[in-house]
């Protein structure tokens, strides 16, 4: 398509002389626009992708992709047999008997609202998020009805290790003579878990299941189900197939429902970061075709020239499109190498700019996660390397259309 002619003509005229040092800092510019945009493109859309998969996934192994609980807040009887059978439907993992509740947590004149899972200490063992995030104690310990398992966070700010005591306050108490009293009772820590994500870290409480029956008066019933499948994208089906299980006052609802304000704020975020920083690209995609028009008012006696010599519009045409293509073709693939750089170093990187200025980049309590996550898609780097490269390539188009339509007589008589 571009003959050895034109690509010596278009690289000449992008090597800077004196005399069109302009022009080449008009280049310059665009390219690193270019560069600059890509990069950033592909980094933002990596981190938000690395939130989302992240929160995903610490979610999910909390609190698992379906939960069947009571309506109205009576519990759910026979919880075991319904589990069992629920554990039968295909795609099903595992379906976890959990007594929830809010309290108040207390220890070295701290108060602390925190919510209370009571699990059956197999259970919570078998759950990987948890047994592989232990920081201190044990899960062998979480028996009887005296232990608890809290979050590292929630430690921390309780001033509390492995052994001590925290003080749990119900506000749902006896009723006296004198009014509700509420409940208090003391339980000793077995063992401190940390998952990544500060809500859970710093509120949930885990106590075995009788104890925890025991503490709210439920009986044998627990709060709900909650239940693991292979799949996060098979919830529908499962559901239908489990809703024919569960009676009356008992309802059903998946991590879409219970999670949706999260998931849609990040999708939202996704796509108007996704249009804001495309401006990047299309500024420096102005960029191009302001500096070309230049070079081609610039190298009007050049273009003449060459067209007497036998040089076609096609021939000038395609030279100054493999000009500005170039720009583009550059800028797009240093955008491209230093976007995926940065990803592949974003944490390390963090760390360093806190060191180096002493401020908290990234604050779990506000972005829930412990760490900055980042998840390359290829498919969304090819999307934007097709953008990038597709912007320059039309911006080259109106400058190299204007360049073969210049009149050779009339660029030589204004000379």
């Amino acid at each position: 398509m571009f003959g050895p002619f034109e690509r010596m003509v278009a690289f000449r005229y992008l090597r800077a002389r004196r005399k069109e040092g302009f022009v080449s800092v008009i280049a310059g510019f665009s390219l690193a626009g270019i560069m600059l945009g890509v990069a950033t493109l592909i980094i933002v859309m990596s981190v938000m992708n690395g939130f989302r998969s992240e929160l995903l996934g610490r979610i999910l192994g909390v609190n698992g992709h379906l939960a069947v609980y009571a309506v109205g807040g009576q519990g759910i009887a026979q919880s075991d047999a319904l589990a069992k059978e629920i554990r039968g439907v295909p795609g099903v993992t595992y379906a976890i008997p959990v007594v929830e509740a809010q309290v108040m947590a207390t220890a070295n004149n701290v108060n602390l609202g925190a919510l209370v899972r009571g699990i059956e200490p197999d259970a919570l063992r078998s759950r990987a998020i948890f047994a592989d995030n232990i920081r201190a104690g044990s899960l062998a310990d979480f028996e009887g009805p005296d232990a608890v398992v809290i979050g590292e966070r929630m430690a921390q700010k309780l001033g509390l290790g492995v052994g001590d005591t925290l003080t749990l306050i119900s506000p749902k108490g006896q009723a006296t003579v004198f009014g509700s009293v509420p409940r208090v009772r003391g339980y000793q820590i077995a063992a401190i878990f940390k998952v990544g994500m500060s809500e859970y870290d710093a509120t949930y409480v885990f106590i075995p299941m009788r104890a925890a029956q025991a503490y709210f008066q439920m009986g044998d019933r627990v709060s709900q189900i909650d239940i693991g499948l292979t799949d996060a994208e098979i919830t529908g089906r499962a559901a239908r197939q489990i809703r024919p299980m569960i009676g009356p006052g008992v309802d059903i609802y998946d991590w879409r429902q219970a999670n949706s304000s999260f998931f849609n704020a990040v999708q939202v975020e996704r796509n108007v970061m996704f249009l804001i920083l495309t401006l990047i690209i299309l500024v420096a995609a102005f960029n191009i075709i302001s500096g070309l028009i230049m070079l081609v008012k610039d190298k009007g006696r050049d273009i003449a020239i060459m067209r007497t010599m036998g040089a076609t519009r096609g021939a000038v045409l395609r030279i100054f499109l493999m000009a500005g293509a170039s720009i583009g073709v550059v800028g797009t693939v240093a955008g491209v190498a230093l976007g995926l750089t940065f990803c592949a170093n974003i944490e390390s990187i963090r760390q360093f700019i806190e060191g180096l200025s002493g401020a908290n980049l990234f604050n779990a309590e506000i972005y829930f996660l412990s760490r900055l996550p980042a998840e390359v898609d290829p498919a969304e780097v090819v999307t934007v390397v097709l953008m990038a490269l597709g912007l320059s390539l039309a911006a080259t188009i109106y400058p190299a259309w204007r360049a073969a339509r210049l009149d050779p007589v009339e660029a030589l008589r204004y000379e």
